[in-house]
């Protein structure tokens, strides 16, 4: 098992780290990349500072010395660290599709309003990294974790995954379906009492039946609850995990364009966007 802990020095990131460390598995190794970050300067700056360039180089490398503190600390591996100059997302997704990692840890300032949509940097490598990613906004300790599913087989691969990958076995575990209600969704039909008691109906059924396959899936896990919320699925999973006090929510999510990624407002892309928890995100095709 071998992660990649993308860090920037910000207590954010070391507090992503020590999230992650809590759950992780024993054989668990750690790699850690800081990237020198200069692409945001105007085409027409040159560095030439010797100063400056050595200064940027060796925070940078306090950043990864102090990833290595922590992980060693912890009585797990570290493996490489990683100093490189360039845009921070091209060397992340570079560096993961160069060693085939199992996850990808950062560390989220949890943008508000219109700044969601201009993407930072664990936004753009979540959307584009082909593994996992484990995203953290506060430091917590992992005591409750949330499965969602809503039935597909993306849901379920994520689960396995999950549990695959995270050590997950002292935590509480809840798992809820969505029941959409048929009066948020339609615009005819919401006036036929009978019509609606039977969508109502076979939406419930589905939903038990998904929660029932997950709970297949979690069965070495102690299941605290099992729940079939109603409404839309963001704003009720969201309502659920903070009810709970969730520390940590598993997402599975299909793959999209960049352009529907932009246009589409998901389910997962808003509790991403607005849960304290952390998440553990499967895009997958």
């Amino acid at each position: 098992m071998r992660v990649l802990f993308c860090t920037d020095g910000s207590k954010i990131s070391y507090d992503a780290l020590k999230n992650y460390i809590n759950i992780a598995i024993k054989d668990t190794t750690f790699d850690a990349i800081s990237v020198i970050d200069w692409s945001f300067l105007p085409d027409n700056v040159i560095l030439e500072d010797s100063k400056f360039i050595s200064g940027c180089t060796d925070i940078a490398q306090k950043n990864l010395e102090q990833a290595k503190d922590i992980i060693e600390t912890n009585n797990f591996k570290c493996g490489e660290l990683i100093k490189q100059c360039g845009a921070a997302v091209e060397c992340i997704l570079e560096q993961i599709e160069k060693a085939q990692y199992d996850t990808v840890i950062l560390g989220s300032y949890g943008k508000k309003g219109f700044q969601k949509w201009l993407g930072s940097v664990s936004r753009e490598v979540l959307e584009s990294a082909k593994i996992p990613v484990y995203i953290s906004k506060k430091a917590q300790c992992c005591k409750r974790v949330l499965f969602t599913t809503d039935g597909s087989n993306v849901s379920y691969n994520t689960a396995k995954i999950a549990t695959e990958k995270l050590n997950l076995k002292g935590c509480e575990t809840y798992i809820c379906s969505v029941s959409e209600n048929p009066e948020l969704l339609f615009l005819n039909g919401n006036m036929d009492t009978n019509w609606m008691n039977a969508i109502k109906s076979q939406q419930n059924s589905y939903a038990q039946k998904s929660i029932n396959l997950l709970s297949e899936i979690l069965s070495t896990a102690k299941i605290t609850e099992s729940k079939i919320l109603s409404g839309l699925p963001a704003p009720s999973i969201l309502k659920y995990a903070r009810e709970k006090e969730i520390n940590l929510i598993i997402i599975g999510s299909k793959t999209r364009t960049k352009i529907q990624r932009f246009l589409l407002d998901s389910a997962s892309r808003r509790i991403i966007d607005n849960t304290e928890s952390d998440t553990f995100v499967n895009f997958m095709l």
